[in-house]
């Protein structure tokens, strides 16, 4: 990237946020802090109101803004490739709100690169698994949760619980939503239960904004994962497997929590995971274990022996 397009880009980052870092800048550039304190001072010559505080970070003074952008091919293809994801993985709000969105876009784009988007559209699909169980996110309500997220709203739920297998009425304060293997999830500050919890949309029946604020500080929802995960003790497992049955794996592994795979030699690859249930994993293992040799843990090896006497007493007192 030359540097006319850098300060430009710049220019840009200044104004998607009320502050930002010369670290961040310099992060996102690769480039060293005094290549920053430079194009900036450029943008400053330039007539910019760039305002820069030792310690905090530079802002542009506000009412200031950058004429209409010109988005490049390539940024206009990813915003594409994004709406076919928001259409499949997101709720009825959410893929009105992206929809519009993508027109303002659009509208800013040369007659080529729109003409571009439209040819590409029919390239780009997001294919749901047909071994899952299909559902609807018309009824997840996304924007509530958000907008209750930014106002300070509690929320009002019908929850059933699939661990007890009970319905209840919860009144939570959300911290954050994710999405993991094929559901949205809630990460709240559950008033009955005084303590966090997680929920899944697909088991709220009912949800409200209530007109109640709440002034708790909740943590960052990456702080809270991040101590959830740490929490759930997870053991690193090391297989080795045949090259050959790997291409029946699909997603599954991805759900066993893998990690990473090497090529351990001509016939072998070396895959490792992260998991909170030996016993769980050691079942998914029995799949494919002819094909398969468990490099470590020890306690896996037992947890597969023990189940493995299971279906042999079990087989042996069927004959």
């Amino acid at each position: 990237m030359n540097r006319i397009d850098r300060v430009t880009a710049i220019l840009i980052q200044l104004q998607s946020k009320r502050v930002v870092k010369a670290q961040e800048i310099a992060d996102r550039f690769n480039i060293s802090l005094r290549t920053v304190y430079r194009d900036v001072k450029a943008l400053d010559e330039a007539g910019v109101p760039v305002i820069g505080e030792a310690g905090v970070g530079y802002s542009i003074m506000e009412g200031y803004r950058l004429p209409p952008v010109m988005f490049t091919r390539e940024e206009a293809t990813a915003f594409l490739t994004a709406e076919k994801l928001v259409e499949k993985l997101t709720d009825v709000s959410t893929r009105k709100n992206y929809s519009t969105a993508m027109l303002k876009v659009k509208a800013v784009l040369r007659l080529t690169e729109k003409d571009y988007l439209e040819a590409m559209e029919q390239h780009i699909e997001v294919i749901e698994n047909q071994y899952v169980p299909k559902r609807s996110n018309d009824t997840i309500h996304l924007q509530q949760v958000l907008q209750s997220i930014a106002s300070k709203k509690v929320l009002q739920l019908d929850y059933f619980a699939n661990h007890n297998q009970q319905q209840s009425n919860r009144d939570v304060e959300p911290v954050g939503i994710y999405y993991l293997g094929e559901n949205w999830y809630m990460v709240a500050y559950c008033r009955l239960r005084k303590d966090y919890r997680t929920f899944k949309f697909g088991s709220i029946s009912r949800l409200t904004v209530m007109d109640v604020h709440f002034d708790k500080q909740h943590p960052s929802l990456k702080s809270f994962l991040n101590k959830v995960s740490k929490e759930k003790n997870l053991q690193t497992v090391v297989l080795l497997i045949d090259k050959n049955v790997l291409p029946y794996f699909g997603d599954q592994k991805y759900y066993n929590g893998f990690v990473s795979q090497r090529e351990a030699d001509a016939n072998t690859i070396e895959m490792t995971f992260l998991t909170g249930s030996l016993i769980g994993f050691a079942r998914w293992f029995l799949l494919f274990g002819d094909h398969a040799i468990i490099k470590s843990p020890q306690a896996l090896m037992d947890e597969v022996k023990v189940a493995l006497a299971s279906i042999s007493k079990k087989v042996n007192t069927a004959n």
